[in-house]
């Protein structure tokens, strides 16, 4: 295998095996519309094998930051629309990244009278509110009724953005935001069919998941894990617990024939990762960074030593829309500026120069 080469994730018929990693950048005002300068960016990068978007909130009650794009209203459709027909436009492909905040935000963010998660167990710190930094909240434990309404709007969302003229959507099942919360023993302290055990911890994950697939077809449906990433208070420090968590939740999603199962973590060749990808039997996409910046070298041997089938790529993406031809062609690349990672204007967003500049 070859990292510039075809491959096939499901229904999505990619060119090259490079993936643009799901980004957090806050572009789309207080509304959570995303606009021109949206469908600009994510255009300029339609040479990557498959775009995955930034994680897009299914609910208003799971909003986590300011900027961040919904799903939601028929604003916000129309303008994901936009964005997809410009990214095929490009030649591109585009999956939708379905993000539940959970206990990640405050009612500042989402407008809403509460925030939720799978037990009353609140992180540590603060959240960027547009009134300043607050404490988060305690949030509301959901009911198992709640949660039926939260998987329905999930599917919901999935159908939002197929109707918008996405190529598929992922389930962001990492990170600590919701369906993580769900899946470590420290933020989900449940006592009924949805917490206790491995087995049960990963059943509302598993349940989202096959859902939505049901809903739009599994092989339009990913899933993003991250085990023991250790994020926003989502703590998986136990090898044998984590193990036999992410063992349920593949062993749970892997009759579906989803699209694929992405996961981040730092070591992609070991033996957690690649048990979890053997376990799948399916498209498996790794990503290395969130510590550290993925390197070509990295992507071409991930892919060549056959521990993955495509290699989801963050930073080097969004300093380089080019990075595909610059990578096959071993050019020099553009270095991502931090600071202006987050922010609502084009710096830093649509800027970064191309090769043929």
């Amino acid at each position: 295998m070859d990292l510039f080469s075809p491959v096939s994730l499901g229904d999505l018929h990619l060119p090259n095996r490079v993936v643009m990693a799901p980004l957090t950048r806050t572009r789309s005002g207080e509304a959570g519309i995303p606009g021109p300068l949206v469908a600009e960016h994510y255009a300029q990068r339609a040479s990557v094998g498959l775009i995955i978007s930034e994680g897009t909130y299914p609910s208003h009650e799971s909003r986590a930051y300011p900027g961040q794009p919904g799903i939601v209203t028929e604003a916000q459709i129309a303008g994901w629309r936009a964005v997809a027909d410009a990214v095929h436009a490009e030649g591109g492909r585009i999956v939708m990244q379905l993000m539940h905040g959970g206990r990640v935000s405050h009612p500042l963010i989402t407008g809403t009278e509460r925030i939720v998660a799978p037990s009353a167990v609140a992180i540590e710190g603060e959240a960027r509110t547009p009134m300043g930094k607050v404490a988060y909240p305690v949030p509301h434990a959901l009911t198992a009724e709640e949660l039926a309404t939260v998987r329905a709007e999930f599917v919901a969302a999935a159908e939002n953005a197929i109707a918008a003229g996405f190529d598929g959507v992922e389930v962001h099942g990492a990170n600590g935001y919701l369906l993580h919360q769900f899946l470590s023993p420290v933020s989900n302290v449940r006592d009924d069919g949805y917490g206790g055990s491995p087995e049960t911890r990963a059943r509302f994950a598993v349940e989202v998941t096959s859902a939505i697939a049901a809903a739009v077809g599994a092989g339009r449906v990913g899933i993003r894990l991250s085990p023991m990433h250790n994020i926003q208070d989502v703590v998986e420090t136990d090898l044998a617990d984590a193990t036999a968590t992410y063992r349920a939740v593949v062993d749970g999603i892997a009759p579906l024939g989803l699209a694929y199962v992405s996961v981040l973590h730092s070591e992609p060749t070991g033996a957690l990762v690649q048990d979890l990808r053997e376990r799948f039997g399916g498209p498996f996409i790794v990503n290395s960074g969130f510590g550290s910046v993925t390197t070509r070298d990295e992507a071409v041997t991930l892919v060549e030593d056959a521990h993955a089938d495509a290699v989801a790529v963050g930073r080097l993406v969004i300093a380089n829309p080019d990075l595909v031809e610059r990578w096959k062609g071993e050019h020099p690349e553009n270095r991502p500026d931090p600071v202006t990672f987050y922010g609502d204007g084009a710096e830093g967003y649509t800027d970064y120069p191309r090769l043929s500049a």
